[in-house]
């Protein structure tokens, strides 16, 4: 997801070819079968807890595929349909857990021929069988659903139903629900952890005249006459998060392009309001610019299968896998505005870079737990600097990423608190890019961090991580251990200070506000010459040929510097 611009613009409102190999999917529950709930926190409630965690109810079964039906009615601002859950059980069990959040509600549950019985506690579903099901199998069931759901007041921050209309007067309507969470309109898993082996179908149905757009290919378009309705089939093969699952409602045009990338031909599609075909034609340049950088970086577009959309939408934009919404009024950088105020952020759309970065980062590799959302946004901000220094050069990479600086508060930590449906500080967008930038420079070695930045998609490709196994794989690849190094910039609010002291024609170097152990190798401008030097907490001695004039930090390690 992209950043507000609010008071501190980078602050979201809540809200990479040789060293490819492709893994079988391993979207699977959690090892235990059967977890205990634990204590909840203070400060947190139940319904987090059971949004956030992998409870007995859900632990038994591993998703595998949804097949979504629904019809849309504009004029009362309500949906009707179902999801058939396709399951396999991992462990033997008979009660499950379902999300779905008022006002809509669960009219029916089927299992086959059988009607399932089924209570509500605030946004949960109690699915119950009559009898328990064995572990190995596997088995889904249908679920029916209804009502009015609740309108995004500002989205995408605030998810739900966004019901506007173009400037002719027809319906131009979306769904948003990062953070909120996908049961916000449809019922479903809600909890990053197990994503749907299989993909998902989305049948959408809508007045005559309107097109229903959403995430993978178009398999099929159909047409009532008497109900003058349009139902639109679309097709995801390939696991995807909940919240990226969407439709798009309006008076659309399309064309479609084909690009030439790492894994062959890539299918391209445009979807726009007509009217807006020249000005989006101009601007919509920059997606194959941004899959050729990325794919250099990156390794190759984790979707081939399901071919890459930008969607016009009603609202700024938001990676919804293979289905990218866009709302940037066609300008360069953020709605016309330069996040880094350097002017390097007007040479690209920020919507078309950012949220394409999520293909790689939060749709390829995604977070297991909402705690470790900087993974998605660390790693999508921070490839907004690499789309620079692939197509404009090295200088106005560090210049953009140093002008991010701005917008980080440095309030509370980045990672937030496992299990409870709850992400850390919204520092995670500019921090998370200026942590990744800092490493690669303390690295100094450019081969190690490309095959780190290809690594990391390839190692878990189509998977959900944690930051534990981001942060052991990154250490391993690079042969640099980098452990305290994220303690300190993930787990702390508090950036290194490189503290000094002249004496004589020498002088004493060393971290203060650090994790107990921390060192790194830094870049200090010393009388104008830059030298790199190992610092610890332990001061260190650098020898000078005069007296210090100067000690300047190098602008690539995000780090304070002050004279003791």
């Amino acid at each position: 997801m992209h950043r507000s611009a609010s008071r501190s613009f980078l602050l979201a409102v809540l809200s990479f070819s040789s060293f490819w190999t492709t893994p079988a999917f391993a979207n699977t529950a959690p090892q235990d079968p059967a977890p205990q709930q634990a204590p909840i926190p203070e400060g947190f409630t139940r319904a987090d807890q059971l949004r956030g965690s992998i409870g007995p109810e859900r632990s038994w079964w591993d998703l595998q595929h949804y097949d979504l039906s629904l019809q849309v009615f504009p004029e009362t601002k309500s949906l009707a349909g179902s999801n058939i859950i396709s399951f396999r059980t991992v462990a033997p069990g008979e009660r499950m857990q379902i999300d779905l959040q008022p006002p809509l509600a669960i009219t029916r549950v089927t299992h086959g021929e059988t009607e399932l019985s089924f209570e509500r506690e605030g946004k949960v579903y109690w699915i119950q069988f009559p009898e328990e099901l064995a572990a190995g199998v596997e088995d889904q069931i249908r679920i029916d659903y209804e009502g009015v759901p609740v309108e995004s007041k500002n989205p995408p921050w605030s998810g739900g139903l966004t019901w506007q209309k173009d400037d002719s007067g027809k319906p131009f309507i979306a769904t948003t629900c990062q953070g909120i969470g996908a049961s916000i309109w449809w019922p479903n898993k809600d909890h990053g952890a197990d994503e749907p082996d299989l993909g998902v179908d989305i049948r959408v149905t809508v007045p005559k005249g309107l097109t229903a757009v959403a995430n993978g290919r178009l398999i099929e378009q159909s047409k009532d006459k008497k109900a003058k309705t349009s139902t639109f089939h679309w097709k995801v093969t390939q696991p995807i998060n909940n919240y990226c699952v969407n439709f798009n409602i309006g008076n659309y045009v399309s064309w479609q392009d084909t690009y030439q990338g790492e894994h062959g031909k890539l299918d391209l599609e445009y979807w726009v309001l007509k009217g807006q075909e020249k000005r989006a034609k101009e601007q919509f340049k920059q997606l194959p610019m941004t899959i050729e950088a990325f794919e250099h970086w990156f390794g190759k577009y984790p979707f081939y299968e399901d071919s890459y959309k930008l969607v016009v939408v009603p609202y700024l934009g938001m990676e919804h896998q293979s289905s990218v919404t866009y709302g940037n009024e066609f300008k360069n950088g953020y709605r016309g505005r330069d996040l880094s105020d350097t002017g390097v952020g007007l040479k690209f759309d920020y919507i078309i870079i950012h949220e394409a970065a999520h293909e790689w980062w939060g749709n390829n590799v995604s977070m297991k737990d909402a705690a470790d959302m900087w993974i998605h946004e660390g790693f999508g901000t921070y490839a907004e600097s690499l789309y620079v220094e692939y197509h404009f050069g090295r200088d106005d990479a560090e210049i953009y990423n140093a002008g991010l600086r701005k917008g980080i508060d440095n309030d509370k930590p980045i990672i937030g608190k496992t299990g409870l449906n709850n992400r850390g500080s919204s520092d995670m967008y500019p921090k998370g890019a200026n942590i990744l930038h800092t490493m690669r420079h303390m690295l100094n070695d450019d081969d190690k961090w490309l095959a780190v930045l290809r690594g990391i998609q390839s190692e878990f490709w189509h998977k959900t991580v944690t930051t534990a196994e981001v942060e052991a794989y990154i250490s391993s690849v690079s042969g640099f251990d980098f452990s305290l190094v994220f303690d300190q910039y993930l787990r702390t609010k508090d950036l290194p200070l490189v503290k000094y002291a002249a004496k004589d024609k020498s002088v004493l170097v060393w971290f203060d506000r650090v994790v107990p152990g921390f060192k790194a190798p830094v870049v200090l401008h010393l009388n104008g010459k830059a030298q790199r030097v190992m610092i610890s907490e332990q001061p260190t001695v650098i020898a000078l040929k005069s007296k210090l004039k100067t000690l300047e930090l190098d602008r690539n390690f995000y780090m304070d510097v002050a004279e003791d």
